[in-house]
């Protein structure tokens, strides 16, 4: 009989075991999501606070899921408010909330950390017994992989359908032969961009987390803040977080920076494993025509043919991705609502939605930059 254990940080786990589940996206992994309790951006004060679900066999850990008490819905990437909205007209408290979630971060992985269906049943299981005891509103697991969403939908939650753009690897031996595959007007659109870029004077430098310095790493927050503040709003993450990422993490991030007359002009964050890069976070302090272009999207391609990772993910939205040959894909979410009442509107209101997704979603395919389908996802 597994026993189960709500912890409040991962303190209490040791980073092999947790890491023994996790698998290898970064993500996941005990150092990133522990630097995030650690430097505070995580915690019961910024409406994050940690309730990891673990199950147990005696002094093993043999299943565990990431999951928070939220009092608010900022840093989710699929949206409720509306949700939260119509509670509150209602006289009705939707926060406190539960998320298994990685924070601040719309990637798909395994969110229920187990080896067995049967053991993320049991996650789930005891996850909802928490969800019922706690006195929530909801349970909301965010971007798992599709043989998990269905799984979540046959326990009973509603799935939830939004949409990415991602770049696929076709086994590309350079940009150019990348390019190649495009259709005319779009490829011209992009070496008109990237020609732009070097004729104003801009270089690129990429370093990971041992070779970035303490005046990159310095840069590159100042550009993080600055965007935040630009849209009027706060930054989720601080320094001690990156720093510390560097120090923990340092194999699995690409710093760019983009240089010009010697000094950094602007920078872009992501992060990778052996499998696919991840885009996270850019900022500049000048204003040139293309520059978020390149620095987010094409030095990142640039690198995944390099290094032969298979799968650029852009980062949550973003239509504008698509005329630079990152395709739609279509991600889940699933959800458990305490409110009987609330639960059936919001299920016929997800039914509704998901039919328009899938139609929204072939209406892009049909704007394919690629000269045929053989790109498709």
């Amino acid at each position: 009989m597994l026993a189960t254990r709500i912890l409040h940080s991962l303190e209490a786990v040791r980073p092999q075991d947790w890491d023994a589940l996790a698998g290898s996206q970064p993500f996941l992994r005990h150092a990133f999501l522990h630097a995030l309790e650690d430097t505070g951006c995580v915690s019961r004060d910024t409406g994050w606070a940690p309730r990891y679900i673990t199950l147990w066999d005696g002094h093993r850990l043999a299943a565990a899921m990431p999951l928070y008490l939220k009092t608010h819905s900022y840093g989710e990437f699929v949206f409720d408010w509306a949700w939260a909205r119509a509670y509150n007209e209602h006289g009705l408290p939707y926060y406190p909330k539960l998320l298994c979630a990685v924070p601040f971060t719309p990637v798909t992985g395994h969110r229920l950390l187990a080896t067995t269906p049967e053991l993320r049943g049991q996650l789930l299981k005891a996850a909802l017994a928490f969800a019922k005891e706690s006195r929530v509103s909801s349970l909301h697991v965010l971007f798992p992989p599709e043989n998990v969403a269905h799984e979540l939908a046959q326990a009973g939650l509603m799935l939830r359908t939004t949409v990415q753009f991602h770049w696929r690897n076709a086994g590309y031996q350079s940009f150019d032969q990348f390019l190649a595959g495009m259709n005319h007007d779009k490829r011209k659109k992009i070496k008109q961009e990237r020609r732009r870029v070097r004729e104003a004077g801009v270089t690129y430098r990429w370093f990971n987390g041992l070779t970035a310095s303490e005046a990159h790493w310095g840069f590159f927050c100042r550009c993080y803040f600055n965007t935040y503040r630009e849209h009027g709003s706060s930054p989720y993450l601080n320094r001690d977080f990156f720093t510390r990422l560097a120090r923990c993490m340092p194999e699995n991030l690409l710093l760019v920076i983009a240089m010009l007359d010697d000094e950094p002009a602007a920078c872009a964050l992501n992060i990778h494993d052996g499998h696919s890069l991840y885009g996270r976070y850019w900022g500049s302090n000048v204003r040139i025509p293309g520059l978020h272009f390149e620095t987010c999207y094409y030095q990142a391609i640039e690198f995944c043919i390099q290094e032969r990772l298979q799968v650029f993910e852009g980062g949550a939205q973003g239509e504008h991705k698509l005329s630079r040959g990152l395709l739609p894909v279509e991600t889940h979410s699933a959800h458990w609502i305490a409110n009987p009442g609330f639960s059936q509107a919001i299920e016929r209101y997800l039914q509704q939605e998901t039919t328009g997704i899938g139609q929204y979603v072939n209406e892009l395919k049909e704007h394919s930059p690629f000269k045929s389908i053989s790109h498709e996802v």
